[in-house]
This record gives structure tokens, C-alpha cells and sequence, in this order.
């Protein structure tokens, strides 16, 4: 008996889910979030931003599992953010975010990586705005990479959006392609993700 080898990426649609321990045997992962941005004229640059959640078993988040632009680090080395990227719209990655399963406290049942337009409503952005928006896990040991899901849905109005969370289920690490747009922008994550300290 033998492995087939898979030498592309597992594409994944909105809502679907994959199991990450036995599917593609993930343990030390780089989340690579990109997009591109509809520029009208005398519009302000996007500054799109990747953030992360890690939710503990009484489904709030603690101020220090709160990872985004101004805490890059959890203290236990688990999530590390690489910093903002102001402009964006590269072609590759905009941002990425290097998450160790191996590293991640008993605690955390849940890992939500999303993704927020700054000063949304300040400047009158959106995601009806944003076009070629993706997320892929890239296995770092190997520097392959084993899941995309591309996020060119239709948004409209939102000025948020979950792109996957990555949640702990009998034993195994599991990934929800999730996809789901938020109005209220990161204020609006915190409250869906139980953490009460306001961002700064």
C-alpha cells in the first residue's frame, strides 16, 4: 500500500471543511492572505488587515489571544504575525501569519484568521471594493503548499470577513473555509469572538 502524491494544493469553496492532522498532515503552518483593491478616482489607498483570534474553551478570547497589528505575538509562540501591510495588492501575499499547532495552549479549541478594511467607514470602503481575495496554508517544513481557498464571493457592503478558522475535533486539527462577511469591521470580529478589550 502506498500514498498517492498530490503535487497541487486542495482547493476548497466557501463552507467547506478538511481535516488538517490527516489530510495534509499540517503541524507548522504559514496562512498567506492576498487581495486586490478597485481604485476609483480620488479615492484613499485600502489598508486591508489580517487578524487572528485564538478562542479558549469558554468561547471568549483573552487581550493576549488577540493577534493583529499592534500585538504580533502570542506569548506562547503558537501565532506569529509578520506586520501590516499598508497597501497591499501585490499579487502574492499581502500578509501572512505563521501559526504552530504544536505550540497552541490545551485551552484554545479554536484559531479564527480574518480580515478587516482600516478606517472602513472613514474613507467609504468596502469588500465590494476588494476583488482576487485568497487565503492558502503553506506547510512551512516543506514550503509546499496544501490549501487554497479562494474569497472572490460578491461582498457588498461588509467591511470584515472570516476567511477560515482552523478548531480542534476529536483529537484532530480541523479547517472551516468560512468566508463570512461582518459589518462593523474589527469591532464588530472582537464582539463575535468574545473579547471585550477594545482594540487599539
Amino acid at each position: 500500500m502506498f500514498e498517492t502524491r498530490r503535487d497541487e494544493p486542495i482547493n476548497l469553496s466557501k463552507g467547506a471543511k478538511i481535516n488538517l492532522s490527516k489530510e495534509t498532515k499540517l503541524e507548522k503552518i504559514m496562512v498567506g492572505l492576498g487581495w486586490g483593491c478597485q481604485k476609483y478616482t480620488g479615492q484613499e489607498d485600502f489598508d486591508l488587515d489580517a487578524s487572528v483570534f485564538l478562542v479558549n474553551n469558554r468561547k471568549r478570547t483573552d487581550p493576549d489571544g488577540f493577534i493583529f497589528y499592534n500585538n504580533l505575538q502570542h506569548p506562547s509562540g503558537c501565532v506569529v504575525h509578520q506586520g501590516d501591510d499598508l497597501r497591499g495588492g501585490s499579487g502574492g501575499d499581502d500578509e501572512q501569519i505563521f501559526i504552530d499547532l504544536t505550540l497552541v495552549p490545551d485551552n484554545i479549541e479554536r484559531i479564527a484568521v480574518v480580515v478587516t478594511i482600516f478606517k472602513a467607514d472613514e474613507r467609504h470602503q468596502n469588500f465590494g471594493m476588494v476583488d482576487n481575495a485568497f487565503c492558502r496554508l503553506v506547510n512551512t517544513e516543506t514550503d509546499k503548499e496544501e490549501v487554497h481557498f479562494d474569497m472572490s464571493e460578491d461582498f457588498s457592503v461588509e467591511t470584515g470577513i472570516v476567511a477560515i478558522e482552523i478548531y480542534r475535533h476529536n483529537g484532530d486539527w480541523k479547517m472551516d473555509a468560512v468566508g463570512r462577511g461582518f459589518n462593523g469591521g474589527l469591532m464588530a470580529l472582537c464582539k463575535n469572538y468574545g473579547l471585550e478589550a477594545e482594540y487599539r
